[in-house]
Parts: C-alpha cells; sequence; structure tokens
C-alpha cells in the first residue's frame, strides 16, 4: 500500500496555518465607525485623477474587442514603450522589449523569487522589509537573513563585513532592497551606498531586486527644492557592470502614483532574466489585464501624469508634516519620528515603558490603527518600533488621529 504521509506532513508544515500579510489583517479594525487608519499604504483617494483616467478608459474602450482579449505575456507594446519612457526619465537604458509588465510589482517580486530561489537559497534582506516580501521569501522556503538598516537606508558596511564571513555554500542568490523612501522606514539610500551595493553584488555574484515604487514622491527641502534622488542602482550598475551583465532587475508600480486598481507593475531586466520570468508569469496569470494596461497606456500618453505625481508629492508633504510635528510635540515624545524625505510612511520609536500590545489595543480603542512594528522583522522584532502611513487621511484626520495616540498612551501608562 502506497503511504503519502511524508508528503502530506510536509504539505502541512508549510501550508496549515501559512501567515497572512499583518496589513490586510488589520482590516476588521477599519470598518468600525469613525476609525482612523495609519495602517494601509493607500494612495490617497481625493489625488486620483479620476477625470484623466475616465478618459483613459474611454479611449481604451474605443479599441473595440482587443481591449477585451488576451494579450501578449510581455505586456502591450504601447503600454512597454510608456514604461520604458519612464526608464529613460529616470536615467537608466531601456527600450520596449526589456520591460515586462507584470500585475502589480508585487507580482514581480514573485516571479524573480520563483526564477531564481530554491528551498534552503539564501536571500538578504534589508530590515525592517515590507512583510508582503517576507511572505513570498517564506512560501518559497528562503533561507531570510536580515541586513540592518540606519537612517540612511541599508548598511553597505555591515552587508560587506556579512559576506565575508558568510561560507561558500550559503552566499546569497538575491538581495531585497526598497533604496527609495523604503517601506517602512521612510529612507532614501545615499549615491556613496549605492556604488558599494552593487559593487558588492559583482563581487559576489547575487542578483539585487530594486524595488522602486515611491522614488517620484520626493518631497522638497527646507529651501524649497525637491529632494535629491540618486541614481537607480540599476543605472549606477549599468558604469560598473560589463554589458549584459547588470546585476539589478528594477522593480516598479504605478500603483502608487496613478492608481492600485490598474494593478500595473514592471520589471527592468536583461533579456535572459526577463525570459524566466515572462515563462514564469505565463503558468501564473498568462497576461496582466490588456484593458488595464490599455487605460495605463492612455494615461500615460496623454500627458496628465506629471501633473498628477506633483499634485500628490505637495500634498503627501503636508500630511507627512502634520503627523510628524504631531507626534514629536506630544508631551514627553512617548512616539519619536524621524522627517522623510519622501514616500508615504513614518517609522517610530515607541518608549520602552510602554507594553507595545497595550499600546496598540488601547489606539484601537480610541479609534486610530497603525501597524505593529515586529511585522517588517523576519526574526528578533524590535517591537518598540510601528509604521505609520500619512498617504490616506486629510490634515485633519490626522491631527485628531495623533490626539488619539496621545490618549492612548495616557491609557497605558494610568
Amino acid at each position: 500500500m502506497t503511504t503519502t504521509a511524508a508528503p502530506l506532513a510536509a504539505f502541512t508544515a508549510l501550508f496549515a496555518e501559512p501567515a497572512g500579510s499583518p496589513i490586510r489583517e488589520l482590516f476588521p479594525y477599519l470598518s468600525r465607525p469613525g476609525m482612523i487608519s495609519l495602517a494601509g499604504g493607500y494612495p490617497s483617494t481625493s489625488l486620483f485623477d479620476a477625470q484623466g483616467l475616465a478618459q483613459a478608459a474611454t479611449h481604451a474602450m474605443a479599441q473595440g474587442a482587443s481591449a477585451l482579449q488576451y494579450g501578449a505575456t510581455e505586456g502591450l507594446p504601447a503600454l512597454r514603450e510608456a514604461l520604458a519612457q519612464q526608464a529613460r526619465d529616470r536615467g537608466m537604458q531601456a527600450s520596449a522589449g526589456d520591460v515586462l509588465v507584470t500585475t502589480g510589482s508585487q507580482q514581480a517580486f514573485d516571479l524573480l523569487v520563483r526564477v531564481l530561489i530554491e528551498p534552503g537559497d539564501t536571500v538578504l534582506v534589508e530590515v525592517p522589509a515590507y512583510p508582503a516580501t517576507l511572505q513570498a521569501l517564506r512560501l518559497a522556503q528562503a533561507n531570510i537573513v536580515s541586513i540592518p538598516m540606519d537612517e540612511h537606508g541599508l548598511q553597505t558596511d555591515a552587508l560587506a563585513q556579512l559576506l565575508a564571513d558568510l561560507p561558500a555554500h550559503q552566499r546569497p542568490k538575491l538581495l531585497y532592497t526598497v533604496p527609495n523612501f523604503s517601506n517602512p522606514r521612510g529612507t532614501l539610500l545615499s549615491a556613496q551606498r549605492r556604488t558599494a551595493l552593487v559593487e558588492l553584488a559583482l563581487q559576489y555574484g547575487f542578483w539585487i531586486a530594486e524595488d522602486d515604487p515611491y522614488g517620484e514622491l520626493r518631497f522638497d527641502a527646507a529651501n524649497g527644492q525637491a529632494v535629491t534622488v540618486p541614481d537607480t542602482l540599476r543605472a549606477t550598475a549599468q558604469t560598473l557592470a560589463a554589458p549584459g551583465h547588470n546585476p539589478v532587475v528594477y522593480l516598479s508600480s504605478l500603483s502608487k502614483t496613478v492608481a492600485p486598481a490598474l494593478r500595473v507593475g514592471w520589471m527592468l531586466t536583461d533579456a535572459a532574466m526577463q525570459r524566466r520570468c515572462t515563462v514564469a508569469k505565463q503558468t501564473v496569470d498568462l497576461c496582466t489585464s490588456p484593458l488595464a494596461q490599455m487605460v495605463a497606456a492612455s494615461y500615460l500618453q496623454s500627458g496628465r501624469y506629471a501633473g498628477t505625481v506633483q499634485r500628490a508629492r505637495q500634498e503627501y508633504q503636508r500630511r507627512m508634516q502634520a503627523l510628524v510635528h504631531g507626534l514629536n510635540a506630544l508631551p514627553g515624545q512617548p512616539i519619536r519620528c524621524s522627517t522623510p524625505a519622501g514616500g508615504m510612511f513614518v517609522w517610530a520609536q515607541i518608549d520602552r515603558d510602554l507594553e507595545p500590545q497595550r499600546l496598540f489595543d488601547a489606539a484601537v480603542s480610541q479609534s486610530v490603527v497603525y501597524v505593529p512594528g515586529k511585522a517588517f522583522y523576519p526574526s528578533q522584532p524590535d517591537i518598540h518600533t510601528l509604521r505609520m502611513s500619512f498617504a490616506a487621511p486629510e490634515v485633519p484626520q490626522i491631527e485628531q488621529a495623533v490626539q488619539r495616540l496621545a490618549q492612548a498612551v495616557q491609557q497605558v501608562l494610568s
């Protein structure tokens, strides 16, 4: 008699109780009347260019039945060219053929994991890290190794030491980073560290997944000039690597700047890696929605994109300032944070005499919710941290949220 006990045991160990997204599992709290959410990293609905998107959708439907049919796995030519132009505007060499359109940038990372990572392979992740990245790597049974961050992003000196100490059989295949206004810390990786990171990838032979959904959401400095964002890692590698051997796979998305509902992300990589990811995508969804791609392409070609991004920058900076100034003005500064130079997030430290779970429960009782910091670590979390997003709520809601957090602190300490 054939036994299936061993395979079933292995399946049960991996999938019996999979860890859900710690952010999406906060959804039950959001349905409570009067709740102010600083949790999900959602763009503001008030900043969506609904008129422009409606015009783009009308233009897409005017294309006839082709808008409703399957499309090429790599993406529609018009959208691939529009996204290649975005890449060129960001300083990268790119043609339409270099772009793979994906169903959100999360799919792009998942495809990369599928084609590169086998169970037990080492993957380096900056911490604190985006939780969905950790989910994808856990499901792939990767060996996740943390690289610390500071206020300037991933610490390349610590990475260099780690790589020097790792035995050859544990050398990494992949490193994941969000160099521009990282989620959750909001840090901006310096040009010097970008060069050092690419040099380490070339020296030790690993790929870099450069996730860049927030790079265009840079704020103005005190002098009124926009914060300078260094060259992307992929552009940096263009000057350091031999032709055809760029170790950086660039991932981006229209979710934070146009609309999440389009589910349009993209990958920029060299031909061999793109081909492998295209084959993997064929087994996942065949193609990203052609209708959504047509809407996205029409919108990018309309000339409205730059104005939409500029409005988002200005409004997100106002909301960020309301949150940061409000938190740092609380008596005794029980919740402390630095000022991000862009993006959608504030990373905060809480006093050690505030028990994290009690503070979260008290905050919910005061009708405000955030994401506890433990969600952003693969292991050994700093539990006295939390992430707040200032993107979705309006300034008056943010000011009210800060007051509710102050009341939650008093509730815990009383």
